[in-house]
């Protein structure tokens, strides 16, 4: 990294320095290699004619110059054409940006609030009411000047929105911890309760909702055995393989393996039956993920409705048609938004 994309570092002094650290942790036996390797990175640089070539090989290039594990490819490449699969590495492979979201403002009024302190940030659009920070900008710094604001990618806001929380209602937010979903969606029951099996994770969001004075109740429970009966509303951001969001987790796709899909799977199947079990009749429970993955996602809610049929989709028109498939549900996609990647759904308890 060093040697190809930070020009402050003295070619020799990346050489020197990464074979000492490697002398220190191994031994001598692989200096020599490590310093030949590094030197000939050196002088031949990092051009796409080293890699094998896209319209050849899609799969090849991807892996080697994208960077991303071979089984992960190959999923979306029976989903996606190939020109959609590379903007989606290479969305990965982008440093993303620092969003807010301004509660109780618009976009256009906290930006105007932030730059009146001296910081630049910019209205997103797309529906989402979020705000992108200036090349500069801390999230310190912009909290600061805005309190009530969450630091959370449009992507999530647009599941919050999506969410479409009827006013006057009980809301209960399984897995809430750190809390933006919840605090997003917070101005509209009249009680809101946020849950985390993390007692650690929860206490983030009890400090993120001082620090926006909104109040929630809280409560230290796994959503696969929610302590409640009856709610009107059920947030359930469930546990998932996180394939939409590797551009700000860009170690998260070396962990992953198939099998911790299918892990996943069953545990985002428990938890929706636990939800159906304790939401209220007429109830809207609003399940979603981070994820780009067909079976944590449509194929999840799909047999979640084979076998709960007293529950049924119903979409809503508080986001822009263009994120929503054609049976209502929320899907946003890093290739097609710019955005991280989200899915969302709205199951109403109608029998």
């Amino acid at each position: 990294y060093q040697l190809l994309y930070m020009r402050g570092v003295p070619a020799y002094a990346a050489v020197s320095e990464t074979v000492e650290q490697v002398r220190a942790q191994v031994g001598p036996g692989p200096t020599s290699l490590v310093n030949a390797v590094l030197r000939q990175v050196d002088r031949n640089g990092d051009g796409l004619e080293h890699f094998p070539d896209f319209d050849a090989d899609p799969l090849a290039f991807l892996e080697s110059w994208g960077s991303h594990p071979r089984w992960l490819l190959e999923r979306w490449l029976t989903r996606w054409k190939p020109d959609d699969v590379r903007r989606l590495v290479e969305a990965d492979n982008r440093r993303p940006g620092t969003y807010l979201l301004p509660l109780g403002t618009d976009a256009l009024e906290g930006a105007a609030t932030l730059e009146a302190a001296g910081l630049h940030a910019e209205a997103v659009g797309e529906g989402t009411g979020s705000l992108r920070l200036g090349e500069g900008v801390t999230p310190a710094a912009a909290l600061a000047a805005l309190p009530r604001t969450v630091v959370q990618d449009p992507a999530t806001s647009l599941v919050s929105r999506y969410a479409d929380v009827p006013r006057g209602t009980k809301v209960a937010d399984l897995c809430a911890a750190p809390g933006g979903k919840v605090l997003a969606v917070a101005d509209r029951p009249v009680y809101t309760l946020a849950a985390d099996r993390s007692e650690s994770r929860l206490l983030m969001v009890k400090e993120n909702a001082r620090r926006v004075g909104v109040p929630l109740g809280l409560v230290v429970a796994d959503a696969r055995h929610p302590p409640l009966r009856g709610v009107d509303v059920i947030l359930l951001d469930a546990p998932c393989s996180g394939t939409g969001t590797l551009a700000r987790r860009p170690d998260a796709r070396w962990r992953l393996e198939p099998e911790s899909v299918r892990e996943l799977v069953e545990v985002q199947r428990d938890m929706l039956r636990a939800s159906a079990e304790v939401l209220g009749e007429g109830g809207l429970l609003v399940y979603s993920t981070c994820s780009l993955e067909t079976e944590e996602n449509e194929e999840q809610i799909e047999a979640f409705l084979t076998s709960h049929r007293e529950f049924r989709i119903e979409a809503t028109d508080a986001v822009p048609s263009r994120y929503l498939d054609s049976a209502g549900q929320l899907s946003v996609t890093p290739q097609g938004s710019g955005f991280d990647g989200a899915f969302a759904a709205r199951l109403r308890k109608v029998g």
